[in-house]
């Protein structure tokens, strides 16, 4: 059975006042969007160690109110950063040490840094801004990294996914994008895992754009005349994905 999409957001914050504030703000944007409200490293730890994906992440620099040169959320960052499917997705820095904003920016690529006090309407336009297009909940989408520009793509126009050496091409409804030193297991990662079903080692297939499965010759047939094969060790999980 098909899950619900849900825009997940990882907000980490120690103040537990402003935790359960951004919390409240955030989730007064939209009813799809889920936020995950973490309090500490440990607890942000697990969440990230969850099978949860997490679409963006907001995450305050200091988490030690005693301590004014801690830098944690940094390092948070950091640890974010080095895991593959969350290479390209938006990190928001909450911070009220100004010194630390260029080392977000330059070494983690963050989105975009919020500066303490931060008032409800400033959070609410920001979560729009990385999330919505035209104050309208857009479609669930991927950004990808190509020749040192990040594209984002919508996962609706995704139609399949190919392996091709060093590298994907990804099959859109109006072109075809060859991303080179990506694998489809780094991809698959980053995609809803309800929406794309991998039939192969070599492919991946948006369920929405299947014309029809002929599970005996091991074929998927997609609405804009693409096959894809099903390997013999896919078949029983085409077959759960698309009944279970």
């Amino acid at each position: 059975m098909r899950g619900e999409i849900m825009t997940r957001i990882l907000v980490l914050e120690d103040n537990k006042d402003s935790l359960n504030a951004l919390q409240s703000m955030i989730e007064k944007v939209s009813a799809d969007i889920f936020v995950t409200a973490v309090k500490n490293r440990q607890e942000a730890e697990k969440a990230l160690e969850a099978e949860e994906t997490y679409h963006t992440f907001l995450l305050d620099i200091n988490l030690n109110e005693a301590d004014t040169e801690d830098i944690s959320g940094l390092d948070f960052a950091m640890k974010i950063r080095s895991m593959s499917q969350y290479a390209f997705t938006p990190i928001v820095m909450i911070t009220s040490l100004v010194n630390l904003e260029l080392k977000a920016y330059r070494e983690l690529h963050c989105y975009q840094y919020i500066v303490k006090p931060y008032q409800e309407e400033e959070i609410q336009k920001l979560i729009r801004k990385v999330l919505f297009q035209t104050g309208e909940v857009s479609e669930p989408f991927v950004l990808i990294k190509k020749d040192g520009i990040n594209y984002k793509l919508l996962c609706k126009d995704i139609i399949a996914i190919k392996a091709i050496p060093r590298g994907v091409d990804i099959v859109l409804c109006k072109e075809i994008m060859s991303v080179h030193y990506v694998t489809i297991k780094q991809l698959l990662e980053k995609l809803p895992q309800e929406l794309f079903i991998q039939c192969h080692r070599m492919f991946v297939v948006n369920r929405d754009h299947i014309d029809y499965i002929d599970m005996v010759n091991g074929l998927i047939r997609m609405k804009n005349g693409m096959e894809a094969e099903i390997g013999v060790t896919y078949k029983t999980r085409v077959k759960e994905a698309l009944h279970g």
